[in-house]
């Protein structure tokens, strides 16, 4: 059995922990096939919480009772990218527009650059509705999926929320299913058209189960032919944190340390350790990299709690006014690297962080 574990950004895992049940609304929708609110989801959580896994899972469940499925990440001119796979699609149910001729072909996804006939050059709404009555004649519909909204165009946002809002209206089966940052989701949700989104199924990700991480450790490991003590893998576990993408990366190190030998607890500290480093270079620094000098002395001074930390205790030490510190503190939050504990009081949003900023980063 090969290593089993994926810590790649969006890869499935071998095994999903606590998510059990998040998709039912979802996959009850698929039957419905229009105007279930399970068709119009968004996930939202930290970095490396397994938003995009989720993605993955519902594009998975959409593609089992036989929908369409165009996958997007919202960078620049993913309305136009949606739009383009919505036509192909279109034609590859039999119904061929006339004097079409493919200029070019792009391998990632469903991109095809094309030279339509004039009276072929249908906008984007058009194309959607000829798809979805095609597809509703096969008792089928279409699932659109968009990654990192955070990132989006809000113009594209917008046109593309009015849009499934129309086919919504009109009774076709549309399934939409976004994840991003939850700031930034939540920015979204208050912004011109896209506020039908309101009605979504929001789902915020969380930590996964200690417990639940530590049992499915013990399965796979014995399912490889590897022996992993019970108090073995709740150590492995509870340097997780529950976080999916440390559950991975322990997982993945601690496969690779049980192919070289016994898994012994100087074994297992050695995948802990390895994966923190991962971790660190992967997720942490490039979450930090487009911090200013500013904020990182706003991390540096949260760094010094425990636990939580208090606005008022993070301004003194900054030497920050009141109105400097909710600056700083809305940017971070915007960012992903704190988030809300409570009125005035604020926590790291990425495992880790605050043992990186105290062995690395000086007030």
């Amino acid at each position: 059995m090969q290593n089993p574990f994926r810590p790649t950004a969006g890869a499935t895992p071998p095994v999903i922990v606590s998510r059990h049940g998040i998709l039912s609304e979802f996959e009850y929708g698929l039957t419905i096939r229009s105007g279930a609110p399970g068709l119009l989801t968004i996930f939202t959580g930290t970095r490396g919480i397994g938003k995009t896994v989720m993605l993955s899972a519902a594009e998975e469940a959409a593609q089992a009772q036989g929908w369409l499925v165009i996958s997007e990440t919202a960078t620049a001119g993913f309305m136009a990218r949606i739009g383009e796979a919505m036509r192909r699609a279109f034609e590859e149910l039999g119904e061929k527009p006339s004097g079409r001729r493919i200029t070019g072909v792009t391998l990632a996804g469903f991109g095809v650059t094309t030279q339509l006939a004039p009276e072929e050059q249908v906008g984007w709404r058009e194309a959607g509705e000829k798809l979805l009555n095609a597809l509703d004649t096969h008792g089928t519909g279409l699932a659109i999926t968009v990654d990192e909204v955070h990132a989006a165009d809000r113009g594209e946002i917008a046109a593309l929320a009015a849009n499934v809002q129309h086919f919504i209206r009109e009774g076709l089966p549309i399934a939409l299913v976004f994840a991003g940052l939850p700031s930034a989701v939540s920015d979204l949700l208050n912004e011109g058209v896209a506020t039908f989104l309101r009605r979504a199924d929001r789902i915020d990700l969380h930590a996964a189960s200690v417990d639940e991480t530590a049992d499915s450790y013990a399965k796979l490991f014995a399912q490889g032919g590897h022996s992993l003590e019970p108090a073995l893998a709740r150590a492995a576990a509870e340097a997780t944190g529950g976080y999916p993408f440390l559950i991975q990366l322990v997982g993945y190190s601690l496969w690779q340390e049980a192919e070289a030998g016994p898994l012994t607890a100087d074994a297992v500290g050695r995948a802990i350790a390895a994966a923190r480093r991962r971790n660190e270079r992967t997720v942490i620094e490039a979450a930090l990299s487009t911090a200013s000098a500013r904020d990182m002395d706003f991390l540096a001074a949260m760094a010094d709690d425990d636990g939580t930390s208090e606005a008022g205790e993070i301004g003194r030490r900054m030497a920050a006014s009141p109105s400097l510190v909710g600056k700083y503190r809305a940017r971070l939050i915007d960012a992903g690297l704190v988030e809300p504990a409570g009125y005035g009081r604020v926590e790291f949003a990425i495992p880790g962080l605050r043992e990186y900023l105290r062995s690395r980063v000086r007030r």
